[in-house]
């Protein structure tokens, strides 16, 4: 799927600030590595129906095993692994006979003690990526799971890593063997980071099938089609503790959804949560609702946080027109997108941005091959629309009641009329700090 940087941002996939993002929020991999193939896969979400179905039942498969996973393999195990192969330990005696491995120990006991330790997690590593084996027996495993554990499968029945992963858990390792150990360990380093990776990605499966479980996310029905659907059912922002839940549908021949509302009236949160639920499904995901249909999609494109940029020169409208330009380029191909603009052309005058966002408006409308969310504070140019049988009017209600405002976050048909900007400016005492002024 081409989906941008500017789009994982701001949609929250991603952020400055790690804690505030997804990623963070369904980060459940035990290991930093696992984060990391954690952090690939989220900047790589399919396009196509096979890789997601794939993918969804990996996570059913590991979901199925979940409270039997092992805890052997801990990230701490990991970075002995790591450092292990770092260390600047002298040449290993082989043959590691008695009278070698006394002397190596004798002479050499900085590196024979990090050998011993290291050695020691090696083992702990091997024997808990037996136990995964294990798990696997007689199962119907999805085939890109199936293929990893083939493959640690194929590393394990090296003669020994069955020697070392058959030993008995309160076996303690001789002098000897520990020595040999470490210099087979050196000798098969390459099989070693093969196995660590292969775990890595084992680990990151395990938190997209944790967090899917954890969260009570549902897996979508996706399908291969050649025009764009997207239906939903109580579907949520996956990053709110109290989310409220939104029905809607867009199809074909009404793949345009034109949105109004107050100031925090969910306008923006409505949106991402629609991308990120996309999202979501297209990396094979659950996703926080309890019914989605939708159709494969080529990519994501959203307008939604776009800044100025002093240096160059350029100004905040300059830069909204440069991210519709992309989008118009892109939308072109006659594939499939999901287009996002939360507030188009907030950096110029009302006159200007009525005129602008009309003439966008009419002219993504023309592209049935995608799907699109527009929301605006420019409430006057909805009625010339309602013209365009594949436009959607749809709108949060705020009611007003004295200075206080009381938000349903509820989508209703239709277009806003609020004007509710000055009442939260009053409402906010910042009025009367003007006129104290």
């Amino acid at each position: 799927m081409d989906i941008d940087k500017a789009t994982l941002y701001d949609l929250g996939v991603f952020s400055r600030h790690d804690q505030d993002s997804l990623l963070n929020r369904l980060n459940f991999a035990r290991t930093s590595g696992g984060k990391e193939v954690l952090t690939i896969l989220f900047q790589q979400p399919f396009d196509n129906e096979l890789q997601i179905k794939n993918t969804q039942e990996v996570l059913k498969n590991i979901f199925n095993h979940l409270p039997h996973f092992p805890e052997t393999i801990t990230n701490g195990t990991m970075m002995v692994l790591d450092k292990y192969y770092e260390s600047p330990i002298g040449s290993i005696p082989h043959p590691s006979g008695v009278i070698n491995s006394f002397f190596y120990k004798l002479l050499n006991r900085g590196d024979y003690n990090t050998l011993k330790y290291s050695v020691k997690h090696i083992v702990t590593f091997l024997k808990g990526m037996k136990e995964l084996l294990a798990l696997s027996i007689d199962e119907n495993l999805a085939k890109p799971l199936n293929d990893v554990l083939t493959a640690v499968r194929l590393q394990l029945e090296k003669p020994f890593f069955q020697k070392i992963t058959n030993l008995s858990a309160d076996y303690i390792l001789r002098v000897q063997e520990n020595i040999e150990a470490g210099y087979f360990f050196y000798q098969h380093k390459n099989s070693i980071h093969l196995l660590e990776n292969l775990f890595y990605k084992i680990d990151a499966w395990y938190s997209m099938a944790r967090a899917t479980h954890t969260l009570n996310f549902h897996f979508p029905e996706v399908m291969e089609c050649n025009v764009p659907i997207l239906v939903a059912e109580n579907l949520c922002h996956p990053l709110l503790e109290q989310p409220v839940g939104y029905n809607f549908s867009l199809s074909e021949k009404e793949n345009f959804l034109f949105l109004t509302g107050a100031n925090m009236a969910g306008k923006s949160t409505f949106i991402r949560a629609i991308g990120l639920s996309v999202y979501l499904a297209s990396l094979g995901m659950g996703v926080p609702a309890n019914k989605m249909r939708m159709s494969c999609f080529d990519g994501i494109l959203s307008n939604i946080d776009i800044s100025d940029n002093t240096l160059k020169g350029e100004s905040y409208f300059f830069n909204e027109v440069q991210r519709i330009k992309t989008t118009v380029s892109k939308i072109n191909n006659g594939k499939k997108w999901l287009i996002l603009i939360d507030e188009l052309f907030k950096g110029t005058n009302i006159q200007d941005a009525m005129k602008c966002s009309t003439a966008v408006i009419e002219g993504f409308r023309k592209v049935h091959t995608s799907l699109f969310i527009l929301s605006t504070h420019l409430y006057e140019i909805g009625e010339g629309l309602q013209k365009y049988a594949n436009l959607q009017f749809r709108y949060f209600e705020t009611e007003a009641v004295g200075d206080s405002l009381i938000f349903s976050y509820q989508l209703k048909e239709g277009i806003s009329n609020d004007r509710l900007g000055y009442l939260i400016l009053r409402r906010e005492k910042v009025v009367d700090m003007l006129d104290r002024l």
